[in-house]
């Protein structure tokens, strides 16, 4: 028996490259020495990945600002005072506001799969923002001469173009990042945020062949990033009814982190629909202490019991860094986190076998 475990998506940037990045914003660097120095941190770490024995690799998100930037880069129409969300300890990740239009994408996540597939002969999954979260860009003013819809039609097929780029250029699986599943549950308890949110995805989700939706999945956290989270207060059984209408053949679950797996367990076994597979968090990010295999184990051991483990996979609860400036936890303790699941999921599949 082979239960399948996956990486979410970002890594720790190591110290060169967060230096690199200072300069440039400064304005004291150079595109040239960013890029150089973001290559070696994209090979350094799926080479580590491959040391762990990661049967799927990433690049660890080296050469992104924040998992939900990289279409940003490079335009022009935004303004600095977007969305604002708040996390527990207190700090906030504030979003740009869109002032203008049509929505373009100004770096597609193809660019990084064509990279990560050169440095390696393991299968690639690439981590994409879900269209949701980048609906938050337009103003709740409108635009003069651009209409919401109009904004909406141009990101569907922007996220469509990104999706599909990512499976032309081959990878093995496409993840769409959708942390503000949670979080629009705080903003709105009557469930009309999230609902907009699965109907924007889906529209763009539609588009694919059943064939294709199979080498789709949607992650779902309450927000990690430096050590803190934005939703981790809000009730799984709030999101996961509508959470599982996304029109994907793979969800993945932040789980370890939870303080009632039980119950969250019979939630998805409640809720989840038999052709969908789910990969269970077993691994907690904001932990700085580093899970044993045998841990991971019984965590695997446990979720067994509530979802058939020919639909079960493990991964990590949320990527390390989402956005490229977290220096909260450190390259070395996550590949050893990296480690921990792998070999804690080989000793479950022993055991469940």
């Amino acid at each position: 028996m082979i239960i399948p475990t996956e990486p979410i998506g970002s890594i720790p940037r190591p110290d060169y490259l967060q230096d690199a990045l200072a300069e440039f914003e400064s304005g004291r660097g150079n595109q040239e020495a960013l890029d150089a120095c973001r290559d070696r941190a994209t090979a350094e770490t799926i080479a580590r990945f491959e040391e762990t024995g990661s049967p799927v690799v990433v690049d660890g998100e080296q050469s992104k600002p924040s998992f939900l930037g990289y279409p940003l880069q490079g335009l022009t129409g935004l303004a600095p005072d977007g969305a604002v969300i708040p996390f527990a300890d207190g700090h906030t990740r504030r979003l740009p506001r869109l002032s203008g239009g049509p929505f373009r994408y100004g770096v597609r996540a193809a660019s990084y799969v064509a990279k990560a597939k050169a440095l390696t002969d393991k299968p690639v999954k690439q981590a994409v923002i879900a269209p949701s979260l980048l609906s938050l860009l337009y103003p709740a003013g409108g635009i003069d001469g651009y209409s919401r819809e109009a904004f909406l039609s141009d990101l569907a097929d922007e996220s469509e173009a990104d999706i599909r780029g990512c499976l032309d250029a081959g990878a093995e699986s496409v993840q769409l990042d959708f942390t503000e599943g949670r979080l629009a549950l705080k903003l709105d308890p009557s469930k009309g945020l999230l609902r907009d949110f699965v109907a924007i995805n889906n529209s763009v989700l539609d588009r694919f062949s059943a064939e294709e939706r199979s080498k789709l999945g949607v992650h779902t956290c309450p927000g990690g990033d430096q050590d803190s989270a934005h939703s981790l207060d809000v009730d799984y059984a709030e999101l996961l009814p509508d959470l599982f209408r996304l029109n994907v053949g793979t969800f993945y679950v932040q789980l370890a982190g939870e303080p009632d797996r039980p119950r969250v367990l019979g939630l998805l076994r409640e809720h989840s629909a038999p052709d969908q597979r789910i990969f269970v968090g077993v691994i907690d990010p904001i932990d700085p202490r580093v899970e044993t295999p045998e841990e991971v184990r019984d965590r695997v051991v446990e979720a067994a019991r509530y979802i058939p483990v020919e639909r079960l996979g493990t991964c990590d609860d949320c990527g390390f860094s989402p956005f490229a400036d977290d220096r909260s936890t450190s390259r070395d303790t996550a590949f050893a986190k990296i480690a921990a699941r792998i070999a804690g999921t080989r000793l479950a599949a022993e055991a469940l076998g």
